[in-house]
């Protein structure tokens, strides 16, 4: 890369300021104990999501909303490691959107987008979380997502209501990255609205706003089973990190 383009590169890395709110106030039940803890290759998954939320450009803090009683190792975690992006550790709430919410009121109100980051997403790359930050900010709204690989059917009851069409169906991940007023406004509309979402992005769907997709990662997955663990050390395995 020639030294225009890296110059290029980090005034549009200065040009955007991005906070990361990290909800992981989950209770880990699939899990048996709490997950966000457990070593991942001898490094706590939480801790492998936060330095690689650290090591992106754009992300200028990191808030983190978690359980009350995590607070206090989270916090010791996070100084034994010098994560200096992690600014607040904040109580979470009863459901994502809560935690989501609890994160976002804690932002500096200057950063003009929110990267929302699953706490158990560890094995997430500085260039998937690049690609969202940059398409949200061209578009509002922007996340990361693979097609589906299996065939997808819709039933009820156990039996098959139709086949969906596998091409136009896409598994998104996180981080999911908005313009801050925009998400701000649309998980408080979808809480005093009582709305079950199942990820942020169907906050701001619901009020009618456009999610751009950009390219995720086989590899971005959710850490939720005891089998997700053995598979994320595969993936460390396979990238020569264990």
């Amino acid at each position: 890369m020639g030294l225009l383009q890296r110059l290029l590169g980090r005034q549009k890395e200065r040009s955007l300021t991005c906070t990361a709110v990290v909800p992981a106030a989950g209770r880990s039940l699939r899990m048996g104990e709490d997950k966000l803890f457990l070593p991942l290759g001898e490094v706590p998954v939480i801790l492998r999501t936060l330095r690689t939320l650290e090591s992106c450009g754009y992300i200028t803090e990191i808030i983190v909303a978690t359980r009350e009683e995590s607070i206090v190792p989270l916090g010791q975690l996070c100084r034994d490691a010098a994560l200096n992006k992690v600014t607040k550790i904040v109580v979470g709430g009863e459901s994502r959107a809560a935690s989501v919410l609890a994160g976002l009121r804690e932002a500096d109100p200057a950063s003009g987008l929110i990267a929302v980051h699953d706490g158990d997403r560890p094995l997430v790359t500085v260039e998937v979380i690049n690609a969202a930050i940059e398409r949200a900010a061209q578009r509002g709204a922007a996340a990361p997502a693979v097609p589906v690989k299996d065939t997808i059917k819709r039933a009820v009851d156990g039996v098959v209501e139709t086949t969906l069409n596998r091409s136009a169906i896409y598994a998104v991940q996180t981080p999911q990255v908005f313009e801050h007023g925009l998400i701000l406004g649309a998980l408080e509309k979808a809480v005093a609205d009582g709305a079950e979402i199942t990820d942020d992005c169907s906050a701001v769907e619901r009020i009618g706003m456009p999610v751009c997709l950009t390219e995720g990662s086989y590899d971005n997955i959710k850490i939720t089973t005891p089998e997700d663990l053995v598979a994320a050390e595969a993936i460390l395995e396979r990238w020569g990190l264990l």
